[in-house]
């Protein structure tokens, strides 16, 4: 062929989308258990997502999986009414999933809808800019998330970067990692950020090495301090309904400051990866059982959300 016009088009023959072959996440129930005791007035879920189809925003090229189908953005947020109504939680927290990646319209957009209940957390990058975390400050973003788990925008170094940052903007830091592999490596850090970190997950220990294994006694150690906060959340992520392997873990991040503790159930449960969907209402169930106290359950459901998020 010496002329290219003799060459084969190298154009798809039709549009095709390289990510419709996605894993599609699974949906919770449309209403969760009533808990066998509910929460005291006030209550804040500390951890939730709220996601949309493609029609309504934006998703990351990035994402590893897509929602579930059928549900639109509205839907999702009647879901989120239900949740919030059946376990009488008054306030939440919407953090931005990386389904949606750095385009925190989403997020931005149910902070409007749910009004003053209402806090975000975001997923931005370290080179994020002034002007950009302004606008996110004033519509109720009070933190940066970095995921150390699944991938994300940032990782350690990059959080440090942004750190003063947020701070300077009233934000914080809200971190996932895996215990084993993460605490030790940052806890030094920690303690020198000017921001308070807040550990997603009761920082994914592993829950067969209990209570007093090292990453976990760092993490109460930072709590005790004041350097950090936890959130008792994820459990179903590391161990089998219904839960109890977390208890003492649960109950000794508590103990140590209740001050520092934070409850979400995580809804709507997205990337799974092979955990089974749990149940919110006994998500509920399963910190009572863990912390029995009313001075405990009264810090960490209403007077901690409320400081950290500013409700």
């Amino acid at each position: 062929m010496d002329n290219d016009d003799d060459l084969p088009d190298a154009r798809p023959s039709e549009t095709y989308d390289t990510l419709a072959n996605l894993p599609e996440g699974l949906s919770p129930a449309d209403r969760p258990k009533v808990p066998t005791t509910l929460p005291p007035p006030g209550a804040c879920d500390s951890h939730v997502h709220v996601l949309g189809g493609a029609a309504d925003f934006a998703l990351s090229e990035n994402r590893p999986e897509n929602p579930a189908g059928g549900r639109s953005w509205k839907d999702w947020l009647q879901m989120l009414d239900m949740h919030l109504s059946t376990l009488e939680l008054e306030r939440v927290v919407v953090v931005q999933s990386m389904l949606h990646g750095t385009d925190n319209a989403i997020t931005l957009e149910t902070l409007r809808h749910l009004g003053s209940r209402a806090r975000g957390v975001a997923m931005i990058s370290e080179d994020a800019d002034d002007a950009l975390l302004t606008r996110l400050a004033d519509a109720g973003i009070k933190a940066a998330r970095m995921n150390l788990v699944h991938g994300g925008a940032i990782d350690w170094n990059g959080a440090k970067t942004l750190a003063p940052r947020l701070a300077a903007h009233g934000m914080h830091l809200q971190v996932l990692v895996e215990a084993d592999h993460h605490m030790e490596q940052i806890a030094e850090d920690i303690r020198t950020l000017p921001v308070p970190i807040v550990f997603d997950h009761i920082g994914w220990p592993d829950v067969a090495s209990g209570p007093r294994q090292a990453p976990v006694e760092t993490l109460r150690r930072l709590l005790g301090e004041g350097r950090a906060y936890a959130k008792i959340s994820g459990v179903y992520r590391f161990c089998d309904a219904p839960w109890d392997d977390a208890d003492e873990i649960v109950a000794s991040l508590v103990a140590a400051n209740p001050e520092r503790c934070l409850w979400g159930s995580d809804w709507p449960h997205i990337l799974l990866d092979g955990a089974e969907m749990p149940d919110a209402g006994l998500l509920v169930d399963a910190f009572h059982r863990a912390v029995t106290d009313a001075e405990s359950r009264q810090k960490v459901w209403v007077d901690t959300p409320a400081a950290l998020y500013g409700f």
